[in-house]
Parts: structure tokens; C-alpha cells; sequence
């Protein structure tokens, strides 16, 4: 079952209490890495974030801890992620990171190492199976199909919520989960364009399986570093 009701930014009050019969996700993604900028393909692929990044997980960061009680934090357990998380949890007090592997990025197979403009010369049959409508395809190179991923990310987020049932809590990943955790929220609802590097997605999750979106998409953190402009150059599927 899922329902939304969306704000483009966080509303005042976002501090106060987490009602005791859901449990409120902030999803971030990771900060910009080198090949966020060269536009290369991730994946799995483990890359660390750039200075830029690094600045755009401090500007995340302080906003989190002045606008939120945050009880723990998950994260994927690759670099870029990480070390976002890890920038957070400095910031709110020292919490706890606890490191999730099903957390990770769509495994994009022989795709992964790869420029994006230039995978279709490259690699032509696994671009195709990337380009797929069919959702049950896989990439070859061990890529993983869209119904995996939707299966993995989608799980893994509700096991963390009936953990923390009444509690308030930060996720950090990456743009293909994060599209594809909006997409179990809003089904009926498609998003255009790339899921921003440090953007603040606000999910409730109850123990019998309601998802609601309460904020997509949110970067107006990075509206005063002047990192805005430059901080996305890598391709929303690059993770």
C-alpha cells in the first residue's frame, strides 16, 4: 500500500516528535564523486567522493542536525556513501552508522568503469539491456534487473523502519535506490530527471507495509555553498 503527500522542501517544525505508529527516513544521496563529474557509471564500483562532495556532505549535515532529532543512521557500506554518513553523524552528536550492504547501488554489470555517452559503442548489448522496458532485465556482467533492485532496496527499507517504529532516522544511498524507493511510495507517479547528490528524500514507513513521501528531492542546503551548479554532473543512474 502506499500514499503520498509531498512538500518540495521540509516544513518548519520538521524537529518535532515522530508519531509512535511509523517510523520517519530521511534517504540522502551520497555527495558528488570524481565520476559523478566525468559522467561515469558506478554501480558497485568503489568510489570516493571529490572535495566538492565532501563540502556538499557538511552542507547536508548541519542542516540535519539543526533541523532534526535523528536517533541512528544506515548507510550503504560503499565510499561514497559512507563517508556522507559518516560526515552526518559527526555533525549530529557522534550517532551510530551502521553499514547495509542491500543499501548499495544497482549492480549495473559490465556497464560499471564506463563514461555514459560512450557505453552504447562500448558495450552495445549491455547498454541495451540497460535501455530495456522489460523490468525482469538483467545487465549482463552480473547487472542486476530493475525488479531485483525494486526488491532488494524496497526490503531493506522496511526491515530498517520495523526496527525503529516511533523514531526518526537518516539513510544514505544512492540515485537508482532512491528513484526506486519513490516509485514503491508513488507508483502511479513517474519523476523526470536525476536525483541530486545530497538531496533530502523524507519517507514514513508503518509496520503493516504504508509508505508515504513527505519530501522529494530537497537541496536547499547547497542554495548558499555555491556547489549547486557544479555538484551533478555525473548521470542519475551513475549512483
Amino acid at each position: 500500500m502506499a500514499e503520498s503527500t509531498e512538500s518540495p522542501a521540509v516544513m518548519n517544525g520538521s524537529s518535532a516528535s515522530v508519531g509512535p505508529d511509523y517510523c520517519e527516513i530521511i534517504v540522502v544521496r551520497h555527495g558528488e564523486t570524481p565520476w559523478n563529474v566525468q559522467g561515469k557509471i558506478q554501480g558497485h564500483l568503489d568510489v570516493e567522493l571529490n572535495e566538492v562532495g565532501r563540502e556538499q556532505a557538511v552542507s547536508v549535515a548541519e542542516r540535519l542536525a539543526k533541523e532534526f532529532k535523528i536517533s541512528v543512521i544506515y548507510s550503504s557500506d560503499l565510499k561514497r556513501a559512507l563517508e556522507t554518513a559518516q560526515t552526518i553523524a559527526n555533525r549530529c552528536g557522534g550517532l551510530k552508522v551502521i553499514e547495509d550492504p542491500e543499501l548499495r547501488e544497482r549492480h549495473l554489470g559490465d556497464l560499471q568503469g564506463l563514461v555514459f555517452r560512450e557505453a552504447a559503442k562500448v558495450c552495445p548489448i549491455a547498454y541495451q539491456a540497460f535501455l530495456s522496458r522489460k523490468t525482469d532485465q538483467d545487465i549482463p556482467g552480473g547487472g542486476e534487473s530493475l525488479d531485483q533492485l525494486y526488491r532488494r532496496c524496497t526490503s531493506a527499507l522496511q526491515r530498517i523502519a520495523r526496527k525503529h517504529i516511533g523514531e526518526r532516522i537518516v539513510v544514505v544511498t544512492h540515485g537508482g535506490v532512491i528513484r526506486t524507493l519513490c516509485q514503491r511510495a508513488c507508483p502511479n507517479k513517474k519523476r523526470e530527471g536525476k536525483v541530486l547528490n545530497t538531496s533530502i528524500n523524507i519517507f514514513r514507513l508503518t509496520e503493516k507495509n504504508k509508505w508515504v513521501l513527505k519530501t522529494w528531492g530537497d537541496v536547499s542546503h547547497l542554495n548558499q555553498t555555491g556547489f549547486l551548479k557544479s555538484g551533478f554532473g555525473g548521470d542519475s543512474t551513475s549512483g
